[in-house]
């Protein structure tokens, strides 16, 4: 993948306090989790008015089915570089951070932003990936001593001597600093003496020890790196405060601030954001755009590498924080040993062994369910696969499920155990080339749509692909080949479908019937209350999730192809001016379509509306009638021939993935003809155009090229 590292683990990091409170919640019942999470509750009730219940707990499931990887602090040895990665090649050794990419695996891709150098030691050896692998958790620690503007000489209380306080210490002492630590456990108070500490004491007599180790004046600076869900520590740090201090809060602490201590002191209270700037911006981390170092000095990739720096020199002591040493595939003993809390721990190490890698995972022949006709391998298996598409064919009787392969292994683990797969995998060349496997699902994130669907199409598979189809026109022109070299056209045999779910809506359907015999052009307007989406998110990248445009409203397009039963004409788009750097002006659209036999259609797509106002509404007008589709609950037609109809929200999906798996198994011509979606795709990528140029965009005559070559 560009700008990503595979990097072979060596050695990682257990973080104690942080893993252990993420294997707690794992353990909570549903209810115990809605009580953690209060604000996503919320979420929950508003999406289960808006969709019913049950579509909401099929969501909420697959969220909850999510493994979480632990983990993301470690060392290894790169074996591949993507394209755009200049800094490292293969066999060089890296520490590498991130929560997600950093984990306890054998294997690990991480941004190369999330990668840095082993340096070497001052006999010229390469630090120990051991050590190296603290780079992250160090990191942390040295962000907080940024945040407290240390000066030499000045006197530093750490509040918590775990593992992230005892590296504080270090890095403080390491800056000219006196320090003073404390904690509630006596042990980690002996091992802050070992690190040559210069005073600790347990945290009930600090107040009046800090009057002593100070002269009387006060701490200049307090970091806290322990954790607690009350204020105490908080109001702690400002009573041993001298006036003017800073304090800093790198653990997970209350902030409930009381006034009266911070205000007569007039204290400064600093955060500390984890590794440091680029911290959970998806531009520095995933995208791999690094700041400028004149204007960023420090950030989270250059703090690793300071880290790194000062263990090598012998300033910072690594090694003397490893309490204890565990094999990966003994990683159960460390975390019953965390969560016990019978045994005292403080840095602990796991190590890995180079092992041949298992092309794919078989599950035991108890998961394998499933003899059908239509012989599934799926590659990705996000959240919208797992609530909507998945559980759906896993209700068919003629669908067995043969493999599947995600981004992630867990991840293709998980999934792959829940719904009954045969086995599950990384490379995609296993589902591709696995000759049981009959028909292919793509749901991953829109880039790879293209190359999948032509890659699956070569291998003779029938493709379902979650929409879009593709991003760009070469791509588009790639499968046009692909597709006419298996001599399918409009045969089923292998075919091609895209997740255009709506037309398959009962209410779509039953509009189909009353306009087809229509005698003068339609008139419609599809308005939609999509919603915000970040601009950081990897949809609105036009690399990787090519805007809204591309991704969403060719759902609202493909409807209408199908209402109409004739091609676009032409294509006149506006969007919104705005300022807001939150938003991006094409996810509000207005889109004028017009058709070939003069029927004409607007889409209203906008991101600004609020999320209580049903989503979507569309309004027909020919022949004397007006038929209105209220979020696919309603559905009135006004005229000689009145209709109502009201039900349960029914966009589709079922009679979609029933579709499917009719055709797979009976033949007949494809659900949705390759010429529509062709066109669907087309009209797609001229609403862009419109927008960018403020041109009408002739279909027939921008894509002629394209639409001869499907012939």
């Amino acid at each position: 993948m560009p700008g990503m590292i595979l990097v072979e683990t060596k050695a990682s990091v257990v973080s104690a306090g942080t893993e252990r409170m993420i294997v707690e919640l794992a353990r909570k019942s549903l209810l115990g989790k809605a009580q953690a999470r209060p604000d996503l509750v919320k979420k929950v009730i508003d999406t289960a008015k808006k969709e019913g219940i049950a579509a909401t707990f099929q969501k909420v499931q697959g969220k909850l089915d999510n493994p979480i990887p632990l983990g993301y602090s470690c060392a290894g040895i790169v074996r591949q570089v993507g394209m755009n990665v200049e800094r490292f090649q293969s066999g060089d050794y890296v520490a590498c951070g991130g929560a997600n990419y950093a984990t306890h695996a054998e294997y690990n891709l991480v941004p190369q932003n999330l990668c840095v150098s082993v340096p070497r030691m001052r006999n010229g050896d390469t630090l120990p990936f051991e050590e190296a692998a603290f780079a992250t958790v160090g990191a942390i620690a040295l962000q907080g001593v940024r945040q407290a503007d240390l000066l030499l000489g000045e006197n530093v209380c750490v509040i918590g001597l775990g593992l992230l306080g005892q590296l504080t210490v270090q890095l403080c002492k390491a800056n000219g600093c006196r320090v003073i630590g404390c904690d509630i456990d006596a042990n980690k108070l002996l091992m802050g003496q070992k690190l040559g500490i210069h005073d600790v004491c347990l945290t009930g007599e600090l107040e009046g020890r800090i009057q002593r180790f100070t002269r009387g004046v006060g701490a200049d600076a307090v970091i806290i790196t322990a954790s607690t869900k009350g204020n105490e520590l908080i109001a702690l740090a400002g009573e041993i405060s001298r006036m003017k201090g800073r304090v800093v809060a790198v653990g997970l602490i209350g902030l409930d601030v009381p006034r009266d201590i911070y205000y007569k002191k007039e204290l400064d209270l600093r955060l500390s954001m984890s590794y440091g700037p680029g911290r959970y911006d998806v531009e520095y981390e995933e995208r791999g755009h690094d700041y400028p170092l004149p204007y960023v000095r420090w950030t989270e990739q250059r703090n690793m590498e300071a880290f790194l720096d000062l263990v090598a020199a012998g300033a910072v002591n690594a090694s003397a924080l490893i309490s204890h040493r565990y094999r990966f595939e003994d990683a159960l003993s460390v975390y019953k040993m965390i969560t016990g809390g019978k045994e005292a721990s403080l840095g602990v190490i796991l190590q890995y062994e180079v092992k041949p890698e298992p092309t794919r995972i078989i599950f035991p022949q108890k998961q394998l369910e499933g003899t059908g006709a239509l012989r599934l391998g799926v590659i990705g298996a996000g959240n919208f696969a797992k609530s909507v598409l998945l559980p759906r064919l896993k209700k068919n009787s003629a669908v067995s499920f043969r493999g599947i392969v995600t981004a992630k292994g867990a991840t293709a683990k998980t999934v792959g155990e829940k719904f009954g797969f045969s086995y599950c995998s990384e490379n995609v060349d296993e589902v591709l080339s696995d000759k049981e496997i009959n028909t292919v699902m793509i749901a991953t994130r829109h880039n790879l749509h293209g190359t999948l669907v032509k890659k699956a199409l070569e291998e003779g598979k029938n493709v379902f692909v979650e929409k879009p189809l593709c991003l760009t026109e070469a791509e588009l022109n790639d499968i046009i080949v692909g597709y006419s070299m298996q001599g399918t056209h409009e045969s089923a045999s292998p075919f091609l479908m895209v997740g255009f779910n709506r037309r398959f809506s009962p209410f779509i359907q039953r509009v189909r019937e009353i306009v087809k015999n229509r005698s003068i052009p339609l008139v419609a307007s599809y308005r939609i209350n999509a919603g915000l989406i970040p601009k950081n998110s990897w949809v609105q990248d036009p690399v990787e999730g090519g805007g809204r445009v591309i991704g969403e409203v060719c759902h609202f397009i493909d409807t209408m192809r199908f209402l109409f039963g004739t091609s676009v004409r032409s294509v006149q788009a506006k969007c919104i001016q705005t300022c807001n750097m939150g938003q991006t002006s094409h996810d509000s659209v207005s889109a004028t379509l017009s058709y070939e036999d003069g029927s004409l259609a607007n889409i209203l797509y906008y991101a600004q509306g609020n999320k209580q106002y049903p989503k979507e509404k569309l309004e027909i007008a020919c022949d004397d009638q007006t038929i209105v589709i209220d979020d696919y609950r309603t559905m009135e037609v006004y005229g000689s021939k009145k209709e109502r109809k009201r039900g349960a929200q029914d966009k589709g999906f079922d009679a979609e993935i029933e579709a499917l798996v009719n055709t797979v198994i009976k033949g007949g011509l494809p659900p949705i003809t390759f010429s529509e979606i062709i066109e669907t795709t087309l009209v797609t990528f001229a609403i862009n155009d419109a927008l960018n140029t403020g041109e009408t965009v002739s279909i027939s005559e921008k894509y002629q090229g394209i639409l001869d070559s499907r012939q």
